[in-house]
């Protein structure tokens, strides 16, 4: 049996259709200690694996994360200290954990931008071997995003409960867009700060390398620094001309997996690594 110290939860059944699949997918979620990719552990993990034939096998584990769980992350999802401390470290169950996920696609929801690089950390943390780069995802949160309307006259008659005439012209889209922000700053106020810097870095989406988004992709497909002096610049003309650059990074408390990513496209420069 899977994880003796699993509780089964039972099946989760689609209720509309089954995915059609050519390799097994599992769906996860943490709870965790927080939300700092390199610093925060996993508390809890949860994870639906779904087989071809439409078989459907679910396991909930808790984790003891090694480090005492903010009050805040607590409250949110109702995890103590005194719940994990008799639980097993993530170390002890990631071997199994990396065989029962061997081969899969992953999915989730917000999983690209949290779930999957904090569990690649973890991983690579106790020396487990489960490269990320070979498998799928699955992110049905992007999906909602991206299939639900999105139009301004949609985020005109959400927030501002007002219909937009002349849809499309040039006066009534920037009239109503100007609303919109307006809007979206009352209705979110405890989430987002009145100021441009701010609003603009909230907005802003980038095509990321290393998961956590401190490598990104530029329009050109290049591979550059997304944080501090060297932002925007090609990751590896940095390499090459500030080679203490990349000592920093290395013995910084950045991911684990950003450190992977940089040492790759290290050796990929000097011929190494092909």
């Amino acid at each position: 049996m899977l994880f003796p110290a699993f509780r089964f939860l039972g099946f989760f059944y689609l209720q509309k259709m089954n995915l059609n699949l050519a390799n097994c997918i599992v769906f996860f979620d943490l709870e965790t200690t927080g939300v700092n990719i390199s610093k925060d552990r996993i508390v809890e993990i949860s994870v639906l694996k779904v087989h071809p034939n439409g078989k459907e096998e679910q396991r909930t584990i808790r984790v003891n994360p090694e480090m005492p769980i903010p009050k805040e992350a607590s409250e949110v999802h109702g995890i103590y200290d005194e719940d994990v401390k008799e639980c097993p470290t993530f170390k002890e169950i990631a071997k199994e954990l990396a065989r029962f996920m061997e081969g899969c696609d992953l999915g989730g929801y917000n999983s690209n931008r949290f779930d999957v690089p904090l569990l690649a950390e973890e991983f690579l943390r106790v020396g487990v071997d489960f490269d990320m780069r070979k498998r799928k995802f699955v992110d049905v949160q992007t999906i909602f995003h991206k299939m639900e309307q999105r139009t301004l006259s949609a985020a005109y008659r959400f927030y501002c409960d007002k219909c937009l005439e002349d849809a499309h012209s040039a006066a009534a889209d920037t009239t109503a867009t100007y609303e919109v922000l307006k809007a979206q700053l009352e209705r979110y106020g405890d989430k987002l700060e009145n100021n441009i810097e701010f609003l603009s870095k909230f907005s802003t989406q980038n095509n990321t390398v290393d998961f956590a988004g401190f490598i990104v992709y530029n329009e050109k497909g290049e591979e550059v620094f997304n944080f501090g002096k060297n932002k925007g610049v090609p990751v590896e003309k940095v390499l090459k001309e500030q080679p203490g650059y990349f000592s920093w990074i290395i013995n910084s408390e950045f991911p684990l997996y950003t450190k992977k990513v940089l040492t790759e496209i290290k050796l990929r420069g000097t011929g190494m690594l092909k």
